[in-house]
């Protein structure tokens, strides 16, 4: 007998086996947009009835992305010790990053590059909390837009270090795509 599937709201909260605890923050045509605690943001098919629903909150065309931002944030902010994991890339591991500089009677510099993608996956979770921190703020809906264009741009810059990422769900997005 097939189980019916509940349609789902932003800012739901559900634990999927295999990625665990997550909040619905977005709603696609035919999936959910998903902010796990462990393995940051992924999709997941409306369709999909493995996870346990653990507050469902009933879709709206009422609920504005500001709403939802408000309860991820008052989520994120309970569950603040959790770091998300990002796997750097398995071609990668064991490797190291080295540095030369043109002049030869310098040293190189030597880096484990699982050090390097900390710093990096590091850039970029701080670059979500100014996101989150200015959609939050005070400020003109024309000043966030205009902030907002300098995160986009920031984002853009650094999509030459997707290459170090496993999963491209981890990558950074510039303007194209955002």
């Amino acid at each position: 007998m097939e189980s019916e599937v509940q349609l789902l709201g932003i800012g739901s909260r559900v634990k999927h086996p295999a990625y665990g605890d997550g909040v619905i923050i977005r709603l696609y045509r035919a999936a959910y947009e998903v902010c796990f605690m462990t393995y940051g943001v992924k999709q997941v098919g409306k369709d999909y009835d493995k996870w346990k629903v653990i507050e469902a909150i009933p879709a709206e065309s009422e609920v504005t992305f500001s709403e939802a931002e408000k309860s991820l944030m008052r989520i994120l902010r309970r569950w603040s010790d959790i770091q998300e994991e990002v796997e750097l890339g398995d071609r990668w591991d064991g490797g190291t990053l080295i540095l030369k500089p043109g002049d030869d009677s310098l040293k190189n510099k030597e880096l484990p590059i699982d050090s390097f993608f900390h710093k990096i996956v590091m850039v970029r979770d701080r670059l979500r909390v100014m996101e989150q921190r200015i959609n939050s703020s005070k400020l003109t809906d024309e000043e966030k837009v205009n902030l907002q264009q300098y995160i986009t741009r920031i984002y853009g810059s650094l999509t030459t270090f997707n290459v170090l990422f496993k999963y491209k769900a981890d990558h950074f997005v510039g303007e194209k795509s955002r």
